[in-house]
């Protein structure tokens, strides 16, 4: 087994450098391997004076790679959480409504405030606040069931998706609409390397500890009665879970909009190649998530003269595979 996974985490790094080597090269500007070599060097020397593609690289491409790495493990991590405490595998960060309610918040930001900090600040705030709404709805008598929660999440989901329809209804179409939309439909085109670095720990974090409960989600997976009776604390381990999970969402979400389908596809391919187990399920999906974003992004910049949002990008190739996935598990005929 420590076999299988040295080697798996060897061709995993080689092949992620080869894809963040070629990402930068693909663009308008036309970059070598020179420039990228001479960028490095930069870093560690300031003396060298800085050229446009030395700009073009650290400035705008270096923070977008790095941005859809961060996004994309964040998503598909989050996505394998939800499955794993719903016992559902075609749930996702979604079902809890911070999507839609961190999506208002970007609406209401733009809207009201004109400021892109407070965008973020606005977007992560009702983002939390509509999962809070999520379980209050939820608690019955002091307990929340799953079926509650999804019914819960469905609500807040729907109610915050009509506030951002009236939001959208009041903007200026000249200049608030298009921002809004576009901001909503996904995108890295804005993301600097100030942002990267508001925006890098939190999410590291949250990553790391969610990877060292990967253990505790192998017991969330099987039934409460059976979880319980090995002595596990049901409650407290998806309270902490969906916790981290939310603040994941509505960071991704205040950052570079709606990215959907990345969450709900990447466990399914990764489970093809390591089983239903979260202790290789975690750290594959942590990998491939990023990985198949910095793809989708690629090819959303380079495939035609302006940029296709993300969201496009992801449901083109996301439904197919997801009808992939569930035909291949007999859940449908196709």
């Amino acid at each position: 087994m420590f076999k299988i996974n040295l080697k798996f985490y060897i061709l995993s790094f080689i092949s992620l450098v080869f894809l963040i080597i070629i990402s930068l090269m693909i663009g308008r500007y036309n970059i070598s391997f020179l420039d990228i070599k001479d960028s490095f060097m930069y870093i560690f020397n300031k003396n060298i004076k800085m050229t446009n593609a030395m700009f073009i690289i650290l400035e705008i491409r270096l923070p977008r790679i790095l941005m859809a790495l961060l996004v994309g493990s964040s998503l598909a991590v989050s996505g394998t959480c939800i499955q794993a405490v719903f016992k559902n595998p075609l749930t996702s960060p979604k079902i809890l409504g911070v999507s839609s309610g961190a999506a208002f918040g970007v609406a209401f930001g733009i809207m009201f405030f004109k400021n892109y900090i407070m965008v973020y600040i606005t977007s992560f705030l009702f983002g939390i606040f509509a999962v809070f709404l999520t379980y209050l709805f939820a608690k019955k008598n002091g307990k929340t069931t799953i079926l509650s929660l999804i019914l819960s999440g469905i609500i807040v989901d729907s109610l915050f998706t009509s506030f951002l329809t009236i939001i959208q209804f009041n903007a200026d179409v000249e200049s608030e609409l298009p921002s809004i939309i576009y901001w909503l439909m996904g995108s890295l085109s804005a993301v600097r390397m100030k942002d990267l670095k508001t925006v890098f720990f939190p999410i590291i974090l949250c990553i790391i500890l969610i990877f060292m409960l990967r253990w505790k989600l192998n017991i969330l997976s099987l039934s409460d009665e059976e979880a319980e009776s090995l002595g596990f604390n049901v409650k407290i381990y998806k309270i902490i879970i969906l916790f981290l999970v939310t603040i994941l969402s509505a960071i991704t979400v205040s950052i570079c909009g709606i990215i959907g389908w990345i969450g709900l596809v990447t466990p399914h391919f990764v489970r093809l190649f390591y089983g239903t187990d979260h202790i290789n399920l975690i750290p594959g999906t942590i990998f491939f998530g990023g990985f198949y974003l910095l793809i989708i992004d690629n090819l959303s910049r380079s495939i035609t003269g302006s940029e296709i949002p993300l969201s496009i990008m992801t449901a083109i190739i996301g439904a197919p595979l997801l009808g992939f996935f569930i035909k291949k598990k007999g859940m449908i005929n196709l």
